[in-house]
């Protein structure tokens, strides 16, 4: 799929952008997501692999892109502040409409930190799913979704699907007990086309996504971050195993 899309954007010369929100440190086939795309953009909210408060960043490997992303970000102008002391100028122009983006020098400086605990953020993840998955691959009713062969998953979420009927227990019922038992379980994500804006704006509603509708029904995120201890992650699964 990834090859038949960069394909096609070339063929109508459209530039491919990502949304990588989620994939920070992930690969595929050895190529790192933030490479695959002419433009990748990746959230820093405090939940995501690394973090800078908040915001996010956009990769490329065009400069022309860069620059225009540069301009974008800091309300059309052709120079920041940075590059008019470099130069010994006061002088910019604003050229095209933009929005003032600009991350923070601090923030900057939390993110560089962190990007250098990815590496282990990321292991330490891979470890927590891989001991879910080996305890749920024994269990009736909990299924973890998949992931293709020759993928790096970056695992942002743990998501897993409850099977209708199992014990006789939903989704919902699911979620509130083991909210009422202390696990931070939640639910990624609702369906866009039923949110409010959508719906009014396009008319769109239950049955026009069916399969998606179907899968929000029975799915449920559980926790996963680099600091829980593989007790932490047993007493999730002792959680679910006592439902």
């Amino acid at each position: 799929m990834r090859r038949w899309t960069i394909v096609l954007a070339g063929a109508v010369a459209l530039a491919l952008v990502a949304d990588a929100a989620h994939s920070l440190g992930a690969a595929d086939r050895g190529v790192p997501v933030g490479s695959l795309a002419d433009l990748s953009t990746f959230s820093l909210h405090p939940v995501k692999a690394i973090t800078t408060g908040e915001g996010g960043v956009v990769t490329t490997d065009d400069t022309r892109l860069a620059q225009r992303i540069r301009r974008f970000r800091n309300h059309g102008f052709t120079r920041d502040h940075h590059q008019r002391t470099e130069a010994g100028s006061w002088f910019y122009e604003m050229t095209e409409l933009g929005c003032n983006y600009r991350i923070s020098d601090i923030q900057c400086a939390l993110g560089l930190s962190q990007l250098q605990k990815l590496d282990v953020f990321i292991a330490r993840r891979q470890e927590i799913a891989e001991r879910y998955d080996r305890a749920f691959a024994r269990m009736q009713g909990v299924e973890p979704l998949g992931v293709r062969r020759g993928l790096s998953h970056g695992r942002h979420l743990y998501v897993v699907r409850i099977k209708p009927g199992w014990l006789g227990l939903d989704r919902r019922q699911a979620f509130d007990r083991l909210r009422a038992a202390g696990i931070g379980v939640n639910v990624h994500y609702i369906p866009v086309h039923l949110h409010p804006f959508y719906r009014e704006r396009f008319g769109t509603g239950e049955g026009d996504c069916p399969v998606a509708e179907a899968a929000y029904e029975q799915i449920l995120s559980l926790p996963i971050f680099p600091a829980m201890s593989d007790a932490d992650v047993d007493e999730v699964v002792a959680a679910i195993e006592g439902l």
